[in-house]
């Protein structure tokens, strides 16, 4: 058994059953709530996460066969982004969550395959001005951060929402 890459799939699963967790409990109206200043809303930023993990454990795979990552740039992410929000705006919470549930497994699952020498290995990587990443760095700042990253988002959302009709409410 391979423990360090057993331990980074169980953190994806992790990250990927928190936030399947926190949206299944989300009303219709919070599903909607656009998320500020991303301009997505709750429902498209949950499927952007569960439908970009063979993306980032791909990227992981090629550094972890030593090869260089040279075309991933923040300005295709965005766009990669912007187009990914315009087609799934009116994606159901159930099949985003099913989406969610099966990539992620995918994810965790191909994560589980990599070996100890596989996770070491550095390659350059374009979207962090080429510096040489290793696989296991790109796995945990991509694949296993993300669910992570956008839930605080999410939950910071709603919160500040959540304020702003309490406090026109009470006025």
């Amino acid at each position: 058994m391979k423990k360090r890459a057993e331990l980074l799939a169980q953190r994806i699963e992790e990250g990927a059953a928190t936030l399947a967790d926190f949206a299944r409990g989300l009303s219709a109206r919070e599903w909607r709530t656009v998320v500020r200043p991303d301009g997505r809303t709750v429902g498209v930023i949950v499927h952007h996460v569960a439908s970009v993990y063979p993306i980032e454990v791909h990227l992981a795979m090629v550094v972890a066969n030593g090869n260089a990552v040279t075309d991933v740039t923040w300005d295709a992410v965005a766009e990669m982004n912007g187009k990914h929000a315009a087609e799934n705006t009116n994606a159901t919470k159930e099949e985003t969550l099913e989406l969610l549930v099966r990539n992620s497994q995918a994810a965790a699952d191909a994560v589980r395959a990599f070996t100890d020498e596989q996770l070491d290995r550095a390659a350059p990587f374009s979207l962090n001005a080429g510096a040489p990443l290793t696989a296991q760095f790109v796995i945990e700042d991509h694949a296993l951060r993300h669910s992570w990253h956008h839930l605080a988002k999410i939950k910071m959302a709603l919160a500040t929402g959540k304020t702003a009709v309490l406090a026109a409410t009470q006025q």
